[in-house]
Protein backbone atom coordinates (compact mmCIF):
# COMPACT_ATOMS: atom_id res chain seq x y z
CA UNK A 1 0.00 0.00 0.00
CA UNK A 2 1.67 3.10 -1.16
CA UNK A 3 0.42 6.76 -0.14
CA UNK A 4 2.62 9.29 -2.09
CA UNK A 5 6.36 8.19 -2.55
CA UNK A 6 7.38 5.63 -0.06
CA UNK A 7 4.98 2.56 0.43
CA UNK A 8 3.75 2.19 4.20
CA UNK A 9 4.27 -1.08 3.47
CA UNK A 10 5.39 -3.97 0.82
CA UNK A 11 4.92 -7.38 0.21
CA UNK A 12 3.14 -7.96 3.04
CA UNK A 13 2.19 -11.94 3.39
CA UNK A 14 0.80 -12.93 6.94
CA UNK A 15 -1.71 -15.57 8.01
CA UNK A 16 -4.37 -14.34 11.03
CA UNK A 17 -6.44 -17.41 12.96
CA UNK A 18 -6.70 -20.27 15.15
CA UNK A 19 -8.96 -18.07 17.51
CA UNK A 20 -5.28 -16.31 18.23
CA UNK A 21 -5.98 -11.75 19.21
CA UNK A 22 -3.01 -10.25 17.57
CA UNK A 23 -2.38 -6.73 18.75
CA UNK A 24 -1.11 -4.75 15.34
CA UNK A 25 1.66 -2.56 16.33
CA UNK A 26 3.81 0.26 15.06
CA UNK A 27 4.71 3.94 15.21
CA UNK A 28 2.62 6.58 14.07
CA UNK A 29 2.20 6.71 10.39
CA UNK A 30 3.62 3.16 9.78
CA UNK A 31 0.21 1.99 7.74
CA UNK A 32 -1.45 0.25 11.08
CA UNK A 33 -5.11 1.60 10.21
CA UNK A 34 -4.65 1.84 6.70
CA UNK A 35 -4.00 -2.29 6.92
CA UNK A 36 -7.32 -2.73 8.98
CA UNK A 37 -8.88 -0.26 6.36
CA UNK A 38 -7.84 -2.98 3.89
CA UNK A 39 -8.32 -6.42 5.83
CA UNK A 40 -11.80 -4.40 6.56
CA UNK A 41 -12.23 -4.37 2.55
CA UNK A 42 -12.87 -0.39 3.22
CA UNK A 43 -9.96 0.31 1.34
CA UNK A 44 -7.66 -1.69 -1.99
CA UNK A 45 -4.16 -2.42 -1.77
CA UNK A 46 -2.22 -1.19 -4.14
CA UNK A 47 -1.15 -4.94 -5.36
CA UNK A 48 -1.99 -8.14 -3.19
CA UNK A 49 -5.28 -9.87 -2.38
CA UNK A 50 -6.70 -10.37 1.46
CA UNK A 51 -8.66 -14.02 1.14
CA UNK A 52 -11.01 -14.64 3.85
CA UNK A 53 -12.29 -18.66 4.22
CA UNK A 54 -15.75 -19.32 3.19
CA UNK A 55 -18.57 -18.97 5.58
CA UNK A 56 -16.03 -17.17 7.82
CA UNK A 57 -18.22 -13.34 9.20
CA UNK A 58 -15.93 -10.67 9.47
CA UNK A 59 -17.19 -7.77 12.07
CA UNK A 60 -15.70 -4.74 12.84
CA UNK A 61 -15.37 -1.62 14.86
CA UNK A 62 -16.86 1.47 12.92
CA UNK A 63 -15.07 4.82 12.62
CA UNK A 64 -18.54 6.53 11.40
CA UNK A 65 -20.28 7.82 14.44
CA UNK A 66 -23.02 9.56 12.51
CA UNK A 67 -23.68 7.03 10.23
CA UNK A 68 -26.79 5.46 12.19
CA UNK A 69 -28.35 9.00 13.58
CA UNK A 70 -31.83 7.81 12.73
CA UNK A 71 -31.64 4.57 14.40
CA UNK A 72 -32.27 3.60 17.64
CA UNK A 73 -29.33 3.13 19.43
CA UNK A 74 -30.69 -1.30 20.35
CA UNK A 75 -31.04 -1.22 16.28
CA UNK A 76 -27.58 0.24 15.66
CA UNK A 77 -26.01 -2.05 18.10
CA UNK A 78 -28.01 -5.68 16.53
CA UNK A 79 -27.46 -4.61 13.05
CA UNK A 80 -23.31 -5.51 13.83
CA UNK A 81 -24.85 -9.03 13.06
CA UNK A 82 -26.00 -8.09 8.83
CA UNK A 83 -27.35 -11.55 8.55
CA UNK A 84 -29.60 -11.54 11.48
CA UNK A 85 -30.89 -7.75 11.28
CA UNK A 86 -31.81 -8.45 7.37
CA UNK A 87 -34.03 -11.30 8.69
CA UNK A 88 -35.30 -9.31 11.57
CA UNK A 89 -36.06 -6.26 9.89
CA UNK A 90 -37.99 -8.50 6.38
CA UNK A 91 -39.82 -10.17 9.61
CA UNK A 92 -40.99 -7.01 11.57
CA UNK A 93 -41.88 -5.35 7.70
CA UNK A 94 -44.24 -8.83 6.93
CA UNK A 95 -45.71 -8.95 10.64
CA UNK A 96 -46.85 -5.16 10.19
CA UNK A 97 -48.60 -5.24 7.01
CA UNK A 98 -52.21 -4.47 7.24
CA UNK A 99 -52.92 -7.82 5.74
CA UNK A 100 -50.64 -10.89 5.00
CA UNK A 101 -50.68 -13.21 1.87
CA UNK A 102 -50.27 -16.67 1.96
CA UNK A 103 -47.02 -16.12 0.20
CA UNK A 104 -45.96 -14.02 3.08
CA UNK A 105 -47.09 -16.31 5.59
CA UNK A 106 -44.77 -18.69 4.15
CA UNK A 107 -41.54 -16.34 3.74
CA UNK A 108 -42.60 -15.24 7.52
CA UNK A 109 -42.13 -18.86 8.19
CA UNK A 110 -39.02 -19.49 6.58
CA UNK A 111 -37.49 -15.94 8.50
CA UNK A 112 -38.70 -17.50 11.83
CA UNK A 113 -36.25 -20.48 11.33
CA UNK A 114 -33.70 -18.54 10.08
CA UNK A 115 -34.33 -15.84 13.49
CA UNK A 116 -34.10 -18.82 15.47
CA UNK A 117 -31.23 -20.12 14.26
CA UNK A 118 -29.37 -17.21 15.05
CA UNK A 119 -30.44 -16.52 18.36
CA UNK A 120 -32.71 -13.38 17.22
CA UNK A 121 -35.35 -13.94 19.95
CA UNK A 122 -32.23 -13.40 22.47
CA UNK A 123 -30.98 -10.19 20.55
CA UNK A 124 -32.10 -7.85 22.18
CA UNK A 125 -31.43 -8.94 26.09
CA UNK A 126 -27.72 -9.45 24.57
CA UNK A 127 -27.50 -6.37 22.82
CA UNK A 128 -28.94 -4.80 26.32
CA UNK A 129 -26.25 -5.94 28.48
CA UNK A 130 -23.42 -4.84 26.32
CA UNK A 131 -24.79 -1.55 26.19
CA UNK A 132 -25.24 -1.94 30.01
CA UNK A 133 -21.84 -3.42 29.95
CA UNK A 134 -20.29 0.13 28.45
CA UNK A 135 -22.28 2.42 30.72
CA UNK A 136 -24.61 3.25 28.32
CA UNK A 137 -28.35 3.30 30.46
CA UNK A 138 -31.69 1.72 30.35
CA UNK A 139 -33.21 4.61 29.29
CA UNK A 140 -30.98 5.93 25.82
CA UNK A 141 -31.26 2.16 24.56
CA UNK A 142 -34.65 2.74 22.50
CA UNK A 143 -33.44 6.22 21.69
CA UNK A 144 -32.28 7.38 18.34
CA UNK A 145 -28.76 7.69 18.27
CA UNK A 146 -28.43 11.04 16.99
CA UNK A 147 -29.25 12.00 21.12
CA UNK A 148 -25.98 10.68 21.98
CA UNK A 149 -22.69 12.56 22.23
CA UNK A 150 -19.84 11.50 19.93
CA UNK A 151 -18.12 9.55 22.75
CA UNK A 152 -21.38 7.48 23.48
CA UNK A 153 -21.96 6.97 19.83
CA UNK A 154 -18.67 5.35 19.72
CA UNK A 155 -19.28 2.99 22.67
CA UNK A 156 -22.41 2.13 20.70
CA UNK A 157 -20.08 1.18 17.71
CA UNK A 158 -18.34 -0.55 19.67
CA UNK A 159 -21.01 -2.89 21.20
CA UNK A 160 -22.29 -3.20 17.56
CA UNK A 161 -19.30 -4.76 16.84
CA UNK A 162 -19.15 -7.24 19.65
CA UNK A 163 -22.62 -8.16 19.17
CA UNK A 164 -21.92 -9.80 16.29
CA UNK A 165 -19.86 -12.04 17.55
CA UNK A 166 -17.92 -12.60 14.47
CA UNK A 167 -15.41 -15.27 12.80
CA UNK A 168 -12.67 -12.65 12.64
CA UNK A 169 -13.27 -9.38 14.50
CA UNK A 170 -10.87 -6.19 13.65
CA UNK A 171 -11.21 -3.69 16.33
CA UNK A 172 -9.32 -0.05 15.68
CA UNK A 173 -8.35 1.87 19.10
CA UNK A 174 -11.41 0.08 20.63
CA UNK A 175 -10.53 1.63 24.28
CA UNK A 176 -11.16 5.13 22.76
CA UNK A 177 -13.59 7.34 25.20
CA UNK A 178 -13.56 4.33 27.56
CA UNK A 179 -13.22 5.07 31.17
CA UNK A 180 -10.81 2.82 33.41
CA UNK A 181 -12.66 0.82 34.32
CA UNK A 182 -14.78 0.23 31.53
CA UNK A 183 -11.63 -0.98 29.32
CA UNK A 184 -11.02 -3.40 32.56
CA UNK A 185 -15.02 -5.04 31.38
CA UNK A 186 -14.14 -4.65 27.72
CA UNK A 187 -10.89 -7.14 28.69
CA UNK A 188 -12.63 -9.28 30.01
CA UNK A 189 -15.70 -9.56 27.39
CA UNK A 190 -12.73 -9.73 24.59
CA UNK A 191 -10.36 -12.87 26.44
CA UNK A 192 -14.02 -14.65 26.98
CA UNK A 193 -14.36 -14.48 22.98
CA UNK A 194 -13.18 -17.29 20.61
CA UNK A 195 -13.14 -14.85 17.70
CA UNK A 196 -9.78 -14.14 15.44
CA UNK A 197 -8.89 -10.37 16.37
CA UNK A 198 -6.91 -7.92 15.37
CA UNK A 199 -6.61 -4.98 17.58
CA UNK A 200 -4.91 -1.67 17.06
CA UNK A 201 -4.25 0.11 20.83
CA UNK A 202 -1.89 2.47 22.49
CA UNK A 203 -3.05 0.72 25.71
CA UNK A 204 -0.18 -1.07 26.55
CA UNK A 205 -2.15 -3.09 29.82
CA UNK A 206 -5.40 -3.57 27.61
CA UNK A 207 -2.81 -5.60 24.97
CA UNK A 208 -1.02 -7.86 27.56
CA UNK A 209 -4.12 -8.45 28.76
CA UNK A 210 -6.05 -9.53 25.81
CA UNK A 211 -3.13 -10.13 23.06
CA UNK A 212 -1.87 -13.98 22.15
CA UNK A 213 0.32 -12.55 19.76
CA UNK A 214 1.68 -9.24 18.51
CA UNK A 215 1.89 -8.49 14.71
CA UNK A 216 4.36 -5.84 13.99
CA UNK A 217 4.60 -2.99 11.39
CA UNK A 218 7.46 -1.97 11.46
CA UNK A 219 10.53 -1.50 8.60
CA UNK A 220 7.44 -1.31 5.93
CA UNK A 221 7.25 -4.90 7.16
CA UNK A 222 4.46 -7.00 9.17
CA UNK A 223 6.42 -9.88 11.49
CA UNK A 224 3.99 -11.76 13.74
CA UNK A 225 5.22 -12.86 17.19
CA UNK A 226 3.46 -15.05 19.69
CA UNK A 227 3.18 -14.08 22.97
CA UNK A 228 1.92 -10.01 24.75
CA UNK A 229 3.30 -6.67 24.05
CA UNK A 230 5.49 -6.85 26.93
CA UNK A 231 6.87 -9.71 26.20
CA UNK A 232 7.64 -9.22 22.83
CA UNK A 233 9.09 -5.81 23.18
CA UNK A 234 11.47 -7.72 25.04
CA UNK A 235 12.43 -10.38 22.95
CA UNK A 236 12.80 -7.85 19.44
CA UNK A 237 14.64 -5.32 21.85
CA UNK A 238 17.49 -8.78 22.60
CA UNK A 239 17.47 -9.82 18.74
CA UNK A 240 18.09 -6.17 17.70
CA UNK A 241 20.90 -6.46 20.09
CA UNK A 242 22.40 -9.24 19.71
CA UNK A 243 22.78 -8.53 15.71
CA UNK A 244 24.22 -5.17 16.67
CA UNK A 245 26.86 -7.09 18.84
CA UNK A 246 27.49 -10.07 16.10
CA UNK A 247 27.90 -7.28 13.59
CA UNK A 248 30.08 -5.31 16.24
CA UNK A 249 32.45 -8.33 16.51
CA UNK A 250 32.14 -8.93 12.76
CA UNK A 251 33.61 -5.70 12.06
CA UNK A 252 36.58 -6.47 14.95
CA UNK A 253 37.06 -9.20 12.71
CA UNK A 254 36.82 -7.68 9.49
CA UNK A 255 39.45 -4.95 10.63
CA UNK A 256 41.84 -7.41 12.18
CA UNK A 257 42.17 -9.64 8.88
CA UNK A 258 42.78 -6.51 6.75
CA UNK A 259 45.27 -5.28 8.80
CA UNK A 260 47.17 -7.98 7.95
CA UNK A 261 46.18 -8.50 4.54
CA UNK A 262 47.52 -5.02 4.05
CA UNK A 263 50.84 -5.62 5.97
CA UNK A 264 51.42 -8.80 4.13
CA UNK A 265 49.72 -8.80 1.16
CA UNK A 266 53.69 -7.55 -0.56
CA UNK A 267 55.79 -9.74 1.64
CA UNK A 268 56.19 -12.85 -1.10
CA UNK A 269 56.70 -15.37 2.04
CA UNK A 270 53.42 -13.84 3.26
CA UNK A 271 51.26 -13.59 0.03
CA UNK A 272 49.59 -16.55 0.32
CA UNK A 273 48.54 -16.22 3.66
CA UNK A 274 47.40 -12.59 3.08
CA UNK A 275 45.46 -14.42 -0.08
CA UNK A 276 43.36 -16.99 2.73
CA UNK A 277 42.90 -13.96 4.71
CA UNK A 278 41.45 -11.77 2.14
CA UNK A 279 38.90 -14.80 1.21
CA UNK A 280 37.85 -15.08 4.96
CA UNK A 281 36.76 -11.14 4.75
CA UNK A 282 34.72 -12.32 1.54
CA UNK A 283 32.69 -14.88 3.44
CA UNK A 284 32.09 -12.54 6.46
CA UNK A 285 28.70 -11.33 5.90
CA UNK A 286 26.96 -8.23 8.33
CA UNK A 287 23.71 -9.08 9.20
CA UNK A 288 20.98 -5.99 7.58
CA UNK A 289 20.10 -3.92 10.75
CA UNK A 290 17.06 -2.00 9.01
CA UNK A 291 16.39 1.14 10.59
CA UNK A 292 13.00 1.49 12.99
CA UNK A 293 10.25 3.62 12.20
CA UNK A 294 10.11 4.03 15.91
CA UNK A 295 11.88 7.09 17.95
CA UNK A 296 11.17 8.09 21.31
CA UNK A 297 11.13 11.39 22.33
CA UNK A 298 13.52 12.91 25.22
CA UNK A 299 11.19 13.83 28.18
CA UNK A 300 12.81 14.69 31.62
CA UNK A 301 10.75 16.94 34.08
CA UNK A 302 12.27 18.93 36.77
CA UNK A 303 11.26 21.70 39.36
CA UNK A 304 12.53 24.33 39.69
CA UNK A 305 11.85 24.84 43.65
CA UNK A 306 11.17 22.09 45.97
CA UNK A 307 7.91 22.14 48.16
CA UNK A 308 7.86 21.09 51.54
CA UNK A 309 4.53 19.69 53.23
CA UNK A 310 1.52 20.59 51.54
CA UNK A 311 0.98 21.17 48.40
CA UNK A 312 -2.78 22.41 47.60
CA UNK A 313 -5.31 22.11 50.47
CA UNK A 314 -9.48 21.90 49.03
CA UNK A 315 -12.00 22.93 51.36
CA UNK A 316 -15.52 21.92 51.17
CA UNK A 317 -15.22 22.54 46.88
CA UNK A 318 -18.78 21.93 44.86
CA UNK A 319 -18.52 22.38 41.34
CA UNK A 320 -21.43 22.03 38.52
CA UNK A 321 -23.11 23.13 35.58
CA UNK A 322 -26.78 23.67 34.95
CA UNK A 323 -28.41 22.19 37.98
CA UNK A 324 -26.39 19.15 37.89
CA UNK A 325 -23.72 19.15 40.85
CA UNK A 326 -20.36 17.42 39.84
CA UNK A 327 -18.76 17.12 43.49
CA UNK A 328 -19.99 18.37 46.48
CA UNK A 329 -18.14 19.75 49.33
CA UNK A 330 -14.99 18.23 48.56
CA UNK A 331 -12.01 18.12 51.06
CA UNK A 332 -8.67 16.83 49.67
CA UNK A 333 -5.01 17.72 50.82
CA UNK A 334 -2.21 16.70 48.90
CA UNK A 335 1.31 16.45 49.99
CA UNK A 336 4.28 17.75 48.56
CA UNK A 337 5.43 14.80 46.70
CA UNK A 338 2.63 12.52 46.24
CA UNK A 339 1.52 11.49 42.59
CA UNK A 340 -2.19 11.74 42.70
CA UNK A 341 -4.29 9.23 39.97
CA UNK A 342 -8.17 10.84 39.47
CA UNK A 343 -10.25 8.11 38.24
CA UNK A 344 -14.35 7.45 37.75
CA UNK A 345 -16.54 7.11 34.87
CA UNK A 346 -16.89 9.74 31.99
CA UNK A 347 -18.69 12.58 32.81
CA UNK A 348 -18.26 12.43 36.41
CA UNK A 349 -16.16 15.39 36.87
CA UNK A 350 -12.38 14.45 36.49
CA UNK A 351 -11.71 17.11 33.86
CA UNK A 352 -13.62 19.68 36.12
CA UNK A 353 -11.88 19.09 39.02
CA UNK A 354 -8.54 19.51 37.30
CA UNK A 355 -9.74 22.50 35.51
CA UNK A 356 -10.65 23.83 39.30
CA UNK A 357 -7.28 23.23 40.53
CA UNK A 358 -5.70 24.64 37.56
CA UNK A 359 -8.18 27.77 38.27
CA UNK A 360 -9.70 27.50 34.75
CA UNK A 361 -12.68 27.39 36.46
CA UNK A 362 -14.17 29.33 39.75
CA UNK A 363 -15.93 26.64 41.90
CA UNK A 364 -19.50 27.48 43.20
CA UNK A 365 -18.27 27.25 46.58
CA UNK A 366 -15.25 26.66 48.41
CA UNK A 367 -11.47 26.95 47.99
CA UNK A 368 -7.97 25.68 46.48
CA UNK A 369 -5.98 26.86 48.39
CA UNK A 370 -2.04 26.28 46.88
CA UNK A 371 1.00 26.29 49.40
CA UNK A 372 2.64 30.16 48.64
CA UNK A 373 5.66 28.46 46.74
CA UNK A 374 3.80 26.06 44.73
CA UNK A 375 4.58 26.40 40.42
CA UNK A 376 1.63 24.88 38.75
CA UNK A 377 2.33 23.46 35.11
CA UNK A 378 -1.00 22.28 33.68
CA UNK A 379 -1.40 19.80 30.79
CA UNK A 380 -5.57 19.76 29.68
CA UNK A 381 -6.83 17.03 27.72
CA UNK A 382 -8.51 19.43 25.34
CA UNK A 383 -5.46 21.78 24.42
CA UNK A 384 -6.58 22.79 20.17
CA UNK A 385 -6.99 26.64 21.35
CA UNK A 386 -3.43 26.38 22.63
CA UNK A 387 -2.50 26.31 18.97
CA UNK A 388 -5.06 28.24 17.71
CA UNK A 389 -2.48 30.83 16.44
CA UNK A 390 -0.28 30.91 13.71
CA UNK A 391 3.01 31.46 15.35
CA UNK A 392 5.94 28.56 14.42
CA UNK A 393 6.86 26.08 16.02
CA UNK A 394 10.13 27.88 17.61
CA UNK A 395 7.64 30.87 18.18
CA UNK A 396 5.43 28.95 19.77
CA UNK A 397 8.22 27.50 22.26
CA UNK A 398 10.25 30.47 22.90
CA UNK A 399 7.17 31.23 25.29
CA UNK A 400 7.83 29.49 27.66
CA UNK A 401 11.93 30.52 28.57
CA UNK A 402 13.91 32.88 28.54
CA UNK A 403 16.60 31.52 27.27
CA UNK A 404 18.39 31.40 24.00
CA UNK A 405 18.10 29.93 20.66
CA UNK A 406 19.61 26.93 21.35
CA UNK A 407 17.70 26.26 24.54
CA UNK A 408 14.57 26.47 22.05
CA UNK A 409 15.98 24.73 19.39
CA UNK A 410 17.35 22.16 21.86
CA UNK A 411 14.48 21.37 23.48
CA UNK A 412 12.48 21.03 20.28
CA UNK A 413 14.72 18.06 18.68
CA UNK A 414 14.12 16.25 22.21
CA UNK A 415 10.42 16.35 20.99
CA UNK A 416 11.44 15.05 17.75
CA UNK A 417 11.19 18.48 15.93
CA UNK A 418 13.88 19.14 13.32
CA UNK A 419 14.89 20.61 10.17
CA UNK A 420 11.68 22.08 8.25
CA UNK A 421 9.66 20.88 10.76
CA UNK A 422 10.68 23.70 13.41
CA UNK A 423 9.84 26.37 11.34
CA UNK A 424 5.82 24.93 10.12
CA UNK A 425 3.00 26.98 11.66
CA UNK A 426 1.91 24.95 15.45
CA UNK A 427 -2.01 25.37 13.31
CA UNK A 428 -1.05 22.20 11.26
CA UNK A 429 0.92 19.88 14.09
CA UNK A 430 -1.53 16.65 14.84
CA UNK A 431 -3.06 16.04 18.45
CA UNK A 432 0.09 13.87 19.01
CA UNK A 433 2.36 16.50 18.01
CA UNK A 434 0.81 19.13 19.60
CA UNK A 435 0.45 16.60 23.36
CA UNK A 436 4.91 16.59 22.71
CA UNK A 437 5.20 20.43 22.47
CA UNK A 438 3.48 20.65 25.14
CA UNK A 439 5.72 18.43 26.87
CA UNK A 440 8.39 20.86 25.81
CA UNK A 441 6.51 23.67 27.45
CA UNK A 442 6.68 21.89 30.70
CA UNK A 443 10.04 21.07 30.31
CA UNK A 444 11.04 24.26 30.37
CA UNK A 445 8.57 25.98 32.85
CA UNK A 446 9.75 23.36 35.58
CA UNK A 447 6.92 23.62 37.37
CA UNK A 448 7.07 21.86 41.02
CA UNK A 449 3.10 20.81 40.70
CA UNK A 450 1.61 19.11 37.59
CA UNK A 451 -1.81 18.77 36.63
CA UNK A 452 -2.18 16.36 34.04
CA UNK A 453 -5.48 15.26 31.77
CA UNK A 454 -5.33 12.35 30.18
CA UNK A 455 -1.97 12.70 28.91
CA UNK A 456 -1.53 9.81 26.86
CA UNK A 457 -4.73 10.65 24.56
CA UNK A 458 -3.31 10.84 20.78
CA UNK A 459 0.46 9.57 21.47
CA UNK A 460 2.37 6.82 19.90
CA UNK A 461 3.73 3.63 22.13
CA UNK A 462 6.87 5.69 21.86
CA UNK A 463 6.00 9.01 23.75
CA UNK A 464 3.85 7.52 26.09
CA UNK A 465 6.78 5.03 27.35
CA UNK A 466 9.09 7.90 27.48
CA UNK A 467 6.41 10.46 29.23
CA UNK A 468 5.58 7.14 31.56
CA UNK A 469 9.44 7.02 32.47
CA UNK A 470 9.56 11.15 32.79
CA UNK A 471 6.84 11.34 35.06
CA UNK A 472 8.28 7.87 37.13
CA UNK A 473 11.48 10.16 37.89
CA UNK A 474 10.03 13.44 38.41
CA UNK A 475 10.80 15.10 42.08
CA UNK A 476 7.10 16.92 42.35
CA UNK A 477 3.54 16.54 43.23
CA UNK A 478 1.75 14.84 40.57
CA UNK A 479 -2.02 15.04 39.93
CA UNK A 480 -3.29 13.62 36.64
CA UNK A 481 -6.89 11.55 35.06
CA UNK A 482 -5.91 8.86 32.76
CA UNK A 483 -7.74 5.91 31.13
CA UNK A 484 -4.28 4.47 30.96
CA UNK A 485 -4.29 1.30 33.00
CA UNK A 486 -0.37 0.92 32.82
CA UNK A 487 0.10 4.40 33.34
CA UNK A 488 -2.03 4.91 36.52
CA UNK A 489 -0.38 1.37 37.86
CA UNK A 490 3.17 2.80 37.27
CA UNK A 491 2.87 5.87 38.54
CA UNK A 492 0.18 6.72 41.51
CA UNK A 493 0.62 6.52 44.96
CA UNK A 494 -2.61 7.61 45.51
CA UNK A 495 -6.13 6.73 44.04
CA UNK A 496 -9.15 9.05 44.01
CA UNK A 497 -12.41 7.77 42.98
CA UNK A 498 -15.18 9.76 41.59
CA UNK A 499 -18.71 8.28 41.73
CA UNK A 500 -22.30 8.68 41.98
CA UNK A 501 -22.07 8.02 45.27
CA UNK A 502 -19.58 10.28 46.63
CA UNK A 503 -15.80 10.23 46.62
CA UNK A 504 -13.37 7.17 47.55
CA UNK A 505 -9.59 8.37 48.54
CA UNK A 506 -7.09 5.60 48.91
CA UNK A 507 -3.55 5.69 50.15
CA UNK A 508 -1.64 3.26 47.52
CA UNK A 509 -0.93 1.99 44.37
CA UNK A 510 -3.93 1.38 42.16
CA UNK A 511 -3.26 -2.54 41.78
CA UNK A 512 -3.56 -1.99 45.70
CA UNK A 513 -6.47 -0.25 45.22
CA UNK A 514 -8.07 -2.72 42.89
CA UNK A 515 -7.01 -5.51 45.50
CA UNK A 516 -9.15 -3.58 47.86
CA UNK A 517 -12.25 -3.32 45.86
CA UNK A 518 -11.95 -7.63 45.39
CA UNK A 519 -10.96 -6.77 41.51
CA UNK A 520 -7.61 -8.70 41.50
Amino acid sequence: MQFGAKPLFENVSAKFGNGNRYGLIGANGSGKSTLMKILGSDLEPSGGQVMLEPNVRLGKLRQDQFAFETCSVMDTVIMGHEELWNVKRERDRIYSLAEMSEEDGMAVADLEVQFAEMDGYTADSRAGELLLGLDIPLEQHEGPMSSLAPGWKLRVLLAQALFSDPDVLLLDEPTNHLDINTIRWLENILVARSSTMIIISHDRHFLNSVCTHMADLDYRELRLFPGNYDEYMTAATQARERMLSDNAKKKAQIAELQQFVSRFSANASKAKQATSRARQIDKIQLDEVKPSSRVNPFIRFEQGKKLHRQAVTIRELTKGFDGNTLFNKLNLQVDAGERVAIIGPNGIGKTTLLQCLAGVYEPDSGEVKWTDSAEVGYYAQDHTADFAGDDTLTEWMAQWTTGGEQLIRGTLGRMLFSGDDISKSVRVISGGEQGRMLFGKLILQKPNVMLMDEPTNHLDMESIESLNLALENYPGTLIFVSHDREFVSSLATRIIELTPEGITDFSGTYDDYLRSQGYL
